[in-house]
């Protein structure tokens, strides 16, 4: 009797021990940089609060990824990308993008589908504008090859925001908020004729008393304030942000 009884304890101790798993024990995420490429800056804004922000070094073959903080806790800025990267971690490959935010104080990588293009963004606006340098003018023409002064802002600005406006200097002038030559910045619309009441030509605010505009002599970079210029006034069809 006492033998059966020993039998079944060491029976169940087997069991038991048959049963048990030894708890697993998880490697740390190994990553490797595949590629690393250079993008034109572009504005992008952030999808969610919990948007997560990294810090990468070391070697491409064991490269470090460490949590630095969330996009939200830097409020709500245009974030600027100026690089992309793919990383394989533990055999799967995901992507990222370099951004810094748009006072420069903050940087790191964020993956790509955490973030959006920011259509407020006047990096966005100029990159369309300057990319139609040299492009002749024709009078009448909205582009995408020949534009008018009106039909060029029109064409930037429904291009980089989205955003439709009138189709000509005048009204484009009367349609929005106006602002004053102290006052105005990179992104508003600056207006030139012989009134606010009679306006003939239009350009892009790009800063330092400069435009970009579509004249004569085809779309080119030049200076608001110049003889042949007479600047009439200021207006903001969207509140770009820098």
């Amino acid at each position: 009797m006492k033998q059966r009884l020993i039998a079944l304890i060491i029976a169940s101790l087997g069991l038991v021990f048959g049963l048990w798993q030894a708890p697993t024990a998880y490697a740390k995420a190994t990553h490797q940089v595949i590629s690393t490429t250079k993008v034109s800056k572009t504005g992008y804004m952030k999808k969610a609060n919990n948007t997560a922000i990294y810090k990468m070094h070391g070697a491409a073959n064991n490269t470090k990824i460490k949590k630095i903080g969330t996009l939200s806790t830097y409020g709500n800025p245009t974030w600027f990308v100026t690089k992309k990267r793919q990383v394989l971690t533990n055999g799967k490959v995901k992507k990222y993008y370099y951004v810094t935010k748009s006072d420069k104080k903050v940087k790191g990588w964020v993956r790509t589908y955490t973030v959006k293009k920011s259509k407020k963004s006047f990096t966005n606006l100029y990159k369309v504008a300057k990319s139609k340098l040299g492009h002749r003018y024709v009078y009448g023409a909205v582009g995408p090859t020949t534009f008018d002064c009106s039909g060029y802002t029109r064409y930037c600005f429904n291009k980089a925001a989205k955003k439709s406006l009138p189709r000509v200097a005048q009204s484009q002038y009367s349609a929005y908020k106006k602002v004053s030559s102290r006052t105005a910045k990179k992104g508003d619309l600056v207006f030139f004729g012989s009134s606010t009441g009679s306006i003939s030509h239009v350009g892009i605010y790009v800063g330092g008393g400069k435009m970009i505009d579509a004249q004569n002599s085809g779309v080119k970079n030049e200076r608001v304030y110049v003889p042949w210029w007479h600047a009439v006034g200021y207006s903001r069809p969207v509140n770009f942000k820098a």
